[in-house]
């Protein structure tokens, strides 16, 4: 199981996946807007969405946990 977090802290502008979805590595699941910047949050690691825990527009702290991986 793999966790992704956030890069650094700032708005969820975008999530790209839902639970059940099949990622690989380097897949963009979320677009992070900071900085007046938009960051892509990319799978460390090839699994299955289990848990989606943030929606558009909430803000999210560095290293906060995005979307957990089975």
């Amino acid at each position: 199981m793999a966790d992704i977090t956030a890069p650094m802290s700032g708005k969820i502008f975008k999530v790209l996946v839902n639970v059940g979805d099949s990622v690989n590595e380097d897949d963009e699941v979320a677009i992070l807007e900071a900085m007046k910047m938009e960051i892509p949050v990319v799978s460390p690691a090839a699994g299955t969405v289990k848990e989606v825990r943030v929606k558009e527009g909430d803000a999210v702290e560095a290293d906060a946990v995005l979307i957990v991986l089975g």
